[in-house]
């Protein structure tokens, strides 16, 4: 398939652009560092707005979505000196050692998987096309598919995951239905995926509420991708390769990812944490960022109606001090 073949399909509308321009504050020759390049929609804008004597860094782990940003930046921001690098943002302390960047002035993460991924039906990630169960944001190197979690994982193990990464109150049944089921046929494709799920959820729970697979794909797709260690670890190495001044900027699709974020900007933003009875400081615990965001932004009505994608996304910005 080739690039022309891919770049229609990443043409998605990138959630809450203006609001991310703005709390990314970028300047004529900033640089800047797209942890989550996709189709370029955010990353054509910051372009602009760095300009030729900034940078454009830009992080995938999907080849296809490389392929298609680096087309489109070629023709919307041809100016703008770019660097794009597979990998995963949870390696982005090494991706930025080996783009030899001193320091960064903006961090964006968008968070989930993208719309392009969900609509290649070969990837396995939606419960609206049946597939094989795959999931995998890398096919190239990570060797743990959604089939494997699904036919191997234990009952206890399944059901743990479906009930904290998806938030799944039927997560027991849902596991006890799996490890029925793989005991006679394995689990092969998306389609039995959400066979398991609809048995496994009572006939009056899956009448509200949305499709009844969604939660259980999400627990999945995280753990097969090992998404809320990675998250961590990326938003911890970005305040370290932040300027001063310089901010990081997370679109967040769930509470789980959001709890995250929230709780490291929370403690990065602390100073002394000392009983207030010490006079004198002994912790020497001091703020490293200011919590730009009290509150997450969230998308207008307007936007929803345009672009479903922004109906659950919130924004979280830290200013590194």
């Amino acid at each position: 398939m080739d690039a022309g073949t891919l770049t229609p399909e990443y043409r998605h509308e990138p959630v809450m652009l203006q609001e991310v321009l703005e709390q990314l504050n970028l300047q004529s020759g900033s640089v800047v560092c797209d942890c989550t390049l996709g189709g370029a929609g955010h990353s054509v804008r910051m372009a602009a707005q760095v300009g030729q004597e900034g940078l454009l860094l830009g992080i995938d782990q999907d080849d296809m979505a490389l392929a298609a940003a680096g087309e489109r930046l070629g023709i919307e921001a041809p100016q703008t000196p770019r660097k794009l690098l597979k990998g995963n943002f949870g390696d982005l302390d090494e991706l930025l050692c080996k783009a030899e960047v001193p320091g960064v002035d903006g961090f964006l993460f968008d968070l989930g998987v993208s719309s392009p991924q969900l609509d290649i039906p070969g990837r396995g990630f939606s419960y609206n096309e049946d597939a094989p169960l795959d999931m995998r944001m890398d096919p190239g190197t990570n060797t743990l598919n959604a089939a494997e979690v699904l036919n191997t994982y234990n009952e206890a193990d399944l059901a743990r995951i479906l009930r904290i990464y998806g938030e799944e109150k039927f997560a027991s049944q849902i596991a006890r239905e799996i490890v029925r089921r793989r005991a006679t046929t394995p689990l092969r494709t998306t389609g039995d995926f959400v066979d398991v799920i609809k048995a496994g959820i009572p006939a009056a729970a899956r009448r509200h509420g949305g499709h009844p697979a969604k939660r259980s794909f999400q627990a999945i797709r995280i753990e097969v991708n090992h998404e809320l260690d990675v998250l961590k670890q990326g938003l911890e190495a970005s305040i370290r390769w932040l300027n001063p001044g310089g901010r990081v900027c997370v679109i967040s699709y769930h509470s789980l990812e959001d709890r995250i974020v929230k709780r490291l900007f929370q403690e990065l933003s602390q100073g002394c944490t000392c009983p207030p009875d010490i006079p004198v400081c002994v912790c020497g615990n001091v703020p490293i960022v200011k919590v730009i965001t009290r509150k997450p932004l969230v998308a207008t009505t307007e936007e929803v109606a345009r672009n479903p994608r922004a109906r659950s996304a919130k924004i979280r910005t830290a200013e590194r001090l």
